[in-house]
């Protein structure tokens, strides 16, 4: 036999209270209370059944939580209805996404090691800081300390070592020697000596080294004093003083250019016929050279410095291509 329900069990069914009419719990009837809230909402029965109390609450506690239509929760009309994404939708969103960037591994012990460092500075003992007015000295401590000096010390000098400043004259002097070397293994390789020069200053400074005047008051290894020297050696003079120097053999100017004026000034002989030991006077070319040999086929060998410049060498040129020849003075 099957138990009919009142009115009152269906209004309480359906959230309808009565409070005046005495009912029986539906719960005993019909079971249609769920034992967890229905998630979905879409029709009256489902809100009923989720907010349904439990069965065995009081009558008084059901009508409170029991739903009304103005609490239910619809969807309005020009609101789109939910749905699920389709893969490609997802995938889309994927890819829109932003990417995590990768940090390099080697920057990230790097940082890690800063960080590390930083902690390990911080660890350090307070004690390694002090300030200078902690250890500055007391004057009481000061004035308390005494000094003993030995008898033996009073009487002692100090000793000096050998070392002395060098002198800017010492170091300019440092460089003409060391220019001087230069010339002389220079000179050597030239093989200069073994074709018969004797010209005794080859190593020293030309002018263009910053040279001066020789003991002949002609500038260092120029064409003029080579043949200065030359008209020494032949009439004897191999030391100071000289017989012939600028101010004997060519007081009207010492370049080669005008030995010729002072030839002629001094009534020396000049001629267009060679002669050995005169000299080779070139005037258009500013140059003189010292006559070694007179060939018979017309020319004539000839030494000279500075023809290259500021070394010796030998040439046998035409006769008629010297403009005069300068005889020795007697």
């Amino acid at each position: 036999m099957v138990d009919q329900t009142t009115s009152s069990d269906m209004d309480d069914l359906f959230g309808f209270a009565h409070p005046a009419t005495e009912t029986r719990s539906t719960s005993q009837i019909f079971p249609l209370v769920p034992s967890e809230p229905v998630v979905q909402y879409g029709s009256r029965r489902e809100l009923r059944h989720a907010a349904a109390p439990s069965p065995d609450a009081p009558r008084r506690e059901r009508r409170r939580a029991a739903p009304t239509r103005a609490s239910a929760p619809r969807q309005r009309r020009d609101e789109p209805a939910a749905r699920k994404l389709r893969r490609s939708e997802a995938a889309l969103l994927r890819e829109a996404a932003p990417k995590a960037s990768r940090k390099n591994p080697l920057s990230v012990l790097a940082t890690m090691t800063v960080i590390g460092g930083l902690f390990a500075v911080a660890a350090l003992p307070a004690y390694a800081m002090s300030t200078p007015d902690s250890n500055a000295p007391t004057a009481a401590a000061i004035e308390g300390q005494t000094i003993v000096v030995s008898a033996d010390a009073l009487t002692q000098t100090a000793a000096r070592d050998g070392y002395h400043a060098t002198t800017p004259e010492q170091l300019a002097q440092a460089t003409l020697n060391g220019i001087r070397a230069a010339n002389s293994a220079a000179y050597r390789l030239s093989g200069a000596r073994e074709l018969g020069d004797d010209y005794p200053w080859y190593y020293e400074l030309k002018a263009s080294q910053g040279g001066g005047l020789s003991p002949l008051n002609y500038y260092y290894r120029e064409c003029v004093d080579f043949v200065a020297w030359r008209l020494n050696r032949d009439a004897g003079s191999y030391e100071e003083p000289f017989k012939y120097v600028w101010a004997n053999l060519t007081p009207s100017g010492g370049n080669a250019s005008q030995w010729k004026y002072s030839w002629d000034r001094l009534g020396r002989t000049s001629s267009d016929i060679p002669i050995v030991g005169s000299v080779a006077w070139f005037g258009y070319q500013n140059h003189v050279a010292y006559v070694k040999q007179v060939n018979e086929d017309g020319t004539v060998l000839i030494e000279e410095y500075n023809f290259f410049p500021g070394v010796y060498s030998q040439r046998t040129i035409p006769i008629d291509s010297v403009d005069k020849f300068l005889y020795p003075p007697s």
